[in-house]
């Protein structure tokens, strides 16, 4: 993994700088220095509107109670995406493009998938290492409140202060 990484290190740079080269020679200096300074604001525009509309999926699915993988690979492939715009070059923006792209990143999680089933058994387990072997129901249901101990005294009289008027208690507007 670690040869592969300084391969692409090496590599990456090398295409990007004759990519460079070859369209300077095609559409002229600063053509091709606006076309990258275009590619990355159109990046951090794509970026911006397809995170936001992922991590409201995301929410969605967690407050149907379902883990939110796909969204969480989008959202990943989506910062891969944007750094790769952000890099200047002409190879690196086209790959952070077809990230952008949803079909690209559905045949991606696919092929990731695939490849997780090949090398083995992938398990998930709930959080605490409870497995019980019974599907839990998510209950999204919060109630808030607020609690006050009483102790009832020996003669029976109810020693608890009176409440505030509507309107003075904490939390009412």
């Amino acid at each position: 993994m670690g040869l592969l990484i300084l391969l692409a290190m090496i590599v990456v740079p090398i295409t990007e700088i004759a990519v460079f080269i070859k369209a300077g020679d095609l559409i002229g200096l600063w053509p091709t220095i606006g076309t990258v300074i275009l590619t990355a604001m159109i990046g951090t525009s794509l970026l911006r509107h397809q995170g936001l509309a992922t991590l409201s999926r995301v929410r969605e699915s967690m407050d149907a109670g379902r883990l939110p993988v796909e969204e969480l690979f989008d959202g990943l492939c989506l910062l891969v995406a944007g750094a790769l715009l952000l890099t200047p070059g002409f190879v690196t923006d086209g790959l952070g493009l077809l990230l952008f792209m949803p079909p690209f990143r559905s045949i991606l999680r696919g092929l990731m998938a695939q490849r997780l089933k090949a090398r083995g058994n992938f398990n998930m387990r709930p959080p605490g290492g409870m497995n019980t072997g019974q599907k839990q129901k998510f209950d999204a249901t919060i109630i808030e409140g607020e609690f006050q101990e009483v102790t009832p005294e020996e003669n029976g009289s109810d020693s608890r202060p009176p409440l505030p008027p509507r309107g003075e208690r904490p939390g009412d507007s």
